[in-house]
């Protein structure tokens, strides 16, 4: 569903990313671990079209993309959760979610219905459906994020950093309904720093460092690999 192939991107003079060369096949669950500073989020700004690379290309679906304007790119399916939430304080639950479907050109399903598949995932955004984003817990916030990004039914989910900030009970739920959209045939492309979490809920993986792809293959066997143990796990 994406590849990307030998991927270079600059700020200004500063190369943050280089030769990346990455796939995600359709349905599957594929993460990226680095510590801060890696790229992970330089990757996932440039795969949406907030970035331009400086050489290198990404194709979606057997078409090339990395020229693309981010509205455009929304378009074709490929959805970004972005670190931070960035949700619109001010205004409503509601609100924000029904914003993720804005640019959708999925019109098989109603808002209506849209909004009642994202509560079924996320019970307490329907509790809070009339009260300001800005006042909501931050794990409602990082939910409420998640629901926004499936408004626009996407068919490539980008995560960024899911868990930050998040409390453990908080991060478990959030795990779960990861794991539950991933076995209703969701492709999604994970960028945690939270190397077990990540591991645990991928099928594949990468680890990213100074912007260079170092490691990549099986979620499972990396999480045993002594140099990804010792330099991400803490074991």
């Amino acid at each position: 569903m994406l590849r990307i192939k030998t991927l270079d991107v600059h700020y200004g003079a500063i190369q943050a990313l280089r030769e990346i060369s990455l796939e995600v096949e359709e349905g599957e669950l594929v993460t990226l671990v680095g510590a801060n500073g890696a790229g992970k989020t330089t990757l996932l700004m440039t795969i949406s079209g907030i970035l331009k690379p400086t050489s290198g290309s990404i194709e979606f679906v057997g078409k090339r993309i990395d020229k693309l304007p981010s509205h455009d790119i929304i378009g074709l399916g490929i959805v970004q959760v972005p670190q931070g939430r960035l949700l619109f304080p001010e205004m409503t639950t509601f609100e924000n979610l029904e914003l993720g479907a804005y640019r959708t050109g999925d019109k098989s399903e109603s808002m209506e219905q849209k909004l009642d598949d994202v509560c079924r995932h996320f019970p307490v955004l329907k509790e809070r459906k009339d009260q300001k984003a800005g006042t909501l817990s931050g794990g409602e916030q990082q939910m409420l994020a998640v629901g926004r990004a499936l408004m626009a039914s996407p068919k490539l989910l980008l995560l960024d950093e899911p868990s930050s900030g998040l409390g453990p009970i908080v991060v478990e739920e959030l795990a779960r309904i990861i794991a539950d959209l991933h076995k209703k045939g969701l492709t999604m492309l994970l960028v945690e720093q939270n190397a077990l979490l990540a591991l645990e809920l991928a099928e594949r993986a990468y680890v990213l460092e100074t912007g260079s792809i170092v490691m990549s293959g099986k979620a499972s066997e990396l999480m045993r690999d002594e140099r990804v143990r010792k330099a991400y796990l803490g074991i």
